[in-house]
């Protein structure tokens, strides 16, 4: 393996984490979500139908995973691209009078856009971090999801920099702005590095390189979340920061071609292949050493579409990632409703407890896989989603401070389960359908939005005013009890799941 196919490998994978920093544009919709219901005089179930129609465009997440196999990766990132900024920048032109005699109907169809453009993305990151470090893939990915967990954090400091003593209404057109274009500019910086190579790795080089992302990648949670408990003060210095620990994991490939350029190579190591028999996660083997669950053959959306196991681990992601999404997409109403003032910081604090969510299966994965130490994915989902329920029902008692304890833990387990689930899929149904199967398996997510996003309008409504607005701890307290129990159920449905992983005979059920 050459030096410069070497630096390539982690310049592609920093490419990866800038566009993914980005790309998370639906979960900053709690941000600005109050400020868009007054200014398009919206209802709330108009309002909850918006951030159903952002999750509604990964039911045509299945096309990016189509197009994947036909057209190369960088162009199917810049499609994705483009979506976004046609979706998002369409609203911000008529929220400041350049597009006139928008209907509330058009900007539903553009927020389904939107929402559709983050599947491209995703897609392409997914297989390049796979492709790229296929004896390493749940780190990669775990790596770069969790930096998109930060997206939230990131838009708004920028936002509370550029306009911390604005109006709320060009604050929010600023997140407007921000979600069409930046998501657009980072694509096409990273699309020249999106492109999967057969180059292989060196196994205890890329664990030292893993090694120090990982210090990048921790150092820069930590200061996401003192920086959300640092209070309002010095917005500008706060962005500053962000960014320049977003530009630390550059740092890799640069160190890695200096290492080649002055130490000369004494023999060949070990390359690991992902097409080799004895590597690779075709194989269930990673970095030499069998995985604990039992993968699954290759097989297709519709042989997938067949099995228990599909139904079972989508029912499993719907009662607890997709609920937790459900709960972050509402934060914005869930705190006016409880007269808490500050929702940027409530925003922020679930970002940046989503980033550590994301991406502590990694962390577990790269230091204890080997040494048999973990668990099944589903048996860790399970474990996720106990405490998940807890904080649903710790959100009846009306303080702030359980407001904030409950949205950090719900924060750390969505973002976790979300990390979790791309090396279930798999597991379950292998690697070679694996960007069809898994945008048919977060199909799940849309559903769930619409119906638990549905429902908790519809009680915010009835115990709110004539005005349509609602104040108090009745307004979410029932959807809290319902939320917290089909987290009990998806973990009773996780440990059944679980036990199936266990015996492979199931899997061919």
């Amino acid at each position: 393996m050459s030096s410069s196919t070497s630096a390539y490998q982690w310049l592609s994978l920093v490419g990866i984490i800038w566009v993914q920093s980005v790309n998370g544009t639906n979960t900053n919709f709690p941000a600005y979500s109050s400020q868009l219901k007054h200014l398009l005089s919206m209802t709330q179930i108009q309002l909850n139908n918006l951030a159903f129609a952002s999750d509604a465009g990964k039911l045509f997440g299945f096309i990016s995973g189509i197009a994947s196999s036909y057209l190369p990766l960088w162009l199917v990132l810049l499609i994705g691209a483009t979506l976004g900024l046609i979706g998002y920048g369409v609203q911000y032109l008529f929220l400041t009078s350049y597009i006139s005699s928008l209907s509330y109907v058009h900007i539903f169809l553009l927020t389904i856009i939107a929402g559709n453009s983050i599947c491209w993305i995703n897609t392409v990151c997914y297989l390049v971090s796979i492709r790229n470090f296929p004896t390493e893939s749940q780190v990669s990915v775990g790596i770069t999801t969790s930096y998109q967990g930060l997206s939230a954090k990131i838009y708004t400091v920028i936002v509370d920099a550029l306009f911390s003593s604005s109006f709320p209404a060009k604050r929010a057109k600023a997140y407007l702005l921000l979600n069409s274009t930046l998501p657009f500019l980072a694509s096409v910086i990273a699309a020249p590095l999106t492109r999967s190579t057969d180059f292989g790795t060196h196994g205890r080089k890329v664990k030292t390189g893993f090694l120090v992302m990982f210090v990048i990648t921790v150092a820069t949670g930590i200061y996401a979340v003192i920086s959300t408990f640092g209070g309002n003060g010095m917005p500008v210095v706060k962005a500053i920061g962000i960014l320049v620990f977003l530009l630390c994991p550059i740092l890799v490939p640069i160190a890695v071609k200096m290492r080649d350029l002055v130490v000369p190579k004494n023999g060949e190591a070990k390359v690991y292949n992902f097409s080799e028999e004895e590597g690779g996660m075709e194989n269930g083997v990673k970095g030499g050493v069998e995985e604990i669950e039992c993968v699954e053959e290759e097989i297709g959306g519709k042989k997938m579409l067949l099995r228990v196991n599909f139904w079972l681990y989508f029912s499993v992601y719907l009662s607890g990632a997709t609920v937790g999404l459900v709960y972050l997409n509402n934060l914005g109403q869930i705190a006016e409703s409880r007269g808490c003032l500050t929702t940027s910081s409530l925003v922020s604090l679930s970002s940046s407890f989503g980033f550590f969510g994301r991406l502590i299966p990694s962390l577990l994965d790269f230091f204890f896989l080997r040494s048999r130490q973990m668990i099944s994915r589903p048996g860790t989902i399970a474990a996720l989603m106990a405490p998940m329920a807890g904080a649903f029902f710790l959100l009846i008692e009306s303080s702030n401070t359980s407001l904030y304890i409950s949205t950090a833990i719900i924060g750390v387990c969505t973002g976790a389960i979300t990390s979790i689930s791309v090396s279930t899929t798999t597991q379950l149904f292998g690697t070679k359908n694996f960007s069809i199967n898994h945008n048919l398996v977060v199909a799940n997510i849309p559903i769930g939005s619409f119906i638990f996003g549905y429902l908790a309008a519809l009680i915010y409504h009835k115990e709110g005013t004539q005005d349509g607005k609602c104040f108090g701890i009745k307004c979410y307290q029932n959807t809290f009890i319902l939320w917290g129990s089909l987290c009990f159920l998806g973990t009773f449905l996780a440990l059944i799941l679980h036990s199936r992983m266990r015996n492979p005979c199931s899997q061919k059920s």
